[in-house]
């Protein structure tokens, strides 16, 4: 007797108890004309009847079925399911911006997108005090200065909101991709499964995470 196929990570069963939603993650935000055309044909081919941005940057496709889904997400430009990293427009084009968010999103995106952690990531990374990427709503969560980046963990929406802390300031972007390491492989190894940063942080409390990270 055949199994039915895994369906693809990230996707929703939805209300109705039939169809799925699935939400792609261009990084950054960054969506080029080539990726809108695509993303248009497989709309019409698949007869999608729900397209919506999400808070996170992110594309969510609703009303999909076990017979499309897959060819579906198969034909996508950007990856489904795993973490996100959302970032502004930064030193690139906003005229506030003090660090390129842009870059450094990439960078984190490429090495965390999928990384395997006890309970799902996001990051914010924002390149001025005005944090427009929510940076201190976030998992982690970067802000930019003059003197460098300020790094904030522990933080997030939801039904239980919590600011994330301040772990680290005046960092250069090596320096904030080191942390951000420690950081990711203090609280893979310590974290019980399900556990986010939010109440992995307020348990143990960041002076503790400061002097376990050497800060």
């Amino acid at each position: 007797m055949s199994q039915e196929k895994p369906l693809p990570p990230g996707a929703i069963l939805q209300r109705d108890g039939e169809s799925f939603a699935v939400r792609i993650t261009p990084p950054s935000g960054k969506i080029s004309a080539r990726d809108l055309e695509k993303m248009a044909e497989l709309i019409r081919t698949h007869e999608v009847p729900e397209v919506k941005l999400t808070s996170g940057q992110r594309i969510g496709f609703y009303g999909l079925t076990q017979n499309n889904i897959h060819d579906f997400c198969d034909a996508m430009p950007f990856r489904t399911g795993g973490h996100y990293v959302q970032a502004c427009p930064g030193t690139k084009w906003c005229k506030f911006g003090q660090q390129d968010s842009l870059e450094f999103a990439r960078t984190l995106e490429e090495k965390y997108g999928t990384m395997p952690t006890p309970a799902k990531i996001k990051l914010g990374i924002s390149g001025c005090t005005f944090s427009c990427a929510e940076s201190r709503l976030r998992d982690i969560g970067f802000i930019g200065t003059p003197k460098g980046w300020r790094m904030f963990v522990g933080g997030n929406s939801g039904m239980k909101p919590r600011i994330a802390d301040e772990l680290a300031k005046e960092l250069s972007t090596q320096q904030a991709l080191e942390l951000c390491q420690k950081f990711l492989d203090f609280y893979c190894e310590t974290a019980p499964a399900k556990r986010r940063t939010s109440r992995f942080v307020e348990k143990i409390g960041i002076e503790t995470i400061k002097e376990k990270l050497g800060i």
